[in-house]
């Protein structure tokens, strides 16, 4: 048996949820909310253009979650469920075909992404992939089950590594005595990749086939090319 941790964004899911967020919210969205997105989109931008991509898709990512200020969770669920049903000729279903047959070797699959934890769980109903772990960006609610408009920690970088580990101590396992398998597909993984013992490169870039060249790390190759 083996543990593997499958990305979201760009892996799973072909394509950039952000894109996704907005098609779906020009549906939901009244002004309030794009006020808030608005903004956001600016401070973002400015920030972006002094500490560069990483630091305004990280801004941007807090600023959107600002405009589920007040929702409850049913309503965003209903979001989500919408958000999962949107794109899905851009779903990676070879991968979730290889996922359900690790499932059948009876290893433990864990999707392990930044995107936020309501639209993990909403992907892996709608694809079909039941009893699989979510590990992602939080959305943070009050004692009356409303959003505050905030997110916990990005699961981003060094941070998957981070909670790979919490999530096999509490299970009583660790890296020394279990299989870990990664399926992901750009730099910020890279910690990850490092820390696996079977380290899968999907849909990479450029620069990411050069680096997995350079460290000898496996490429996932569809049957269909």
């Amino acid at each position: 048996m083996a543990v593997v941790t499958v990305d979201f964004d760009g892996t799973l899911y072909q394509g950039d949820s952000f894109k996704v967020m907005f098609q779906v919210a020009k549906q939901d969205y009244g002004l309030k909310e794009w006020s808030v997105v608005g903004a956001g989109l600016v401070k973002s931008v400015a920030l972006g253009l002094v500490k560069g991509k990483e630091a305004f898709k990280h801004e941007f990512f807090r600023s959107f979650a600002r405009s589920f200020k007040g929702k409850t969770q049913e309503e965003l669920a209903d979001f989500f469920d919408k958000l999962a049903r949107h794109d899905l000729e851009r779903v990676h279903y070879e991968l979730v075909e290889v996922v359900k047959h690790h499932q059948a070797q009876g290893d433990e699959v864990v999707v392990l992404s930044g995107a936020l934890m309501p639209f993990l769980k909403a992907f892996t109903r709608e694809v079909g992939l039941n009893d699989v772990e979510t590990i992602g960006t939080q959305l943070v609610f009050d004692d009356q089950g409303l959003c505050k408009g905030q997110i916990g920690r990005i699961i981003n970088g060094e941070e998957k590594v981070t909670q790979l580990k919490a999530w096999l101590d509490k299970r009583g396992k660790s890296a020394d005595d279990e299989t870990l398998y990664a399926y992901a597909d750009s730099e910020s993984d890279k910690p990850l990749f490092e820390f696996v013992d079977y380290p899968y490169v999907v849909n990479p870039d450029e620069k990411m086939k050069e680096i997995s060249v350079q460290k000898s790390w496996l490429f996932f190759e569809p049957s269909n090319k």
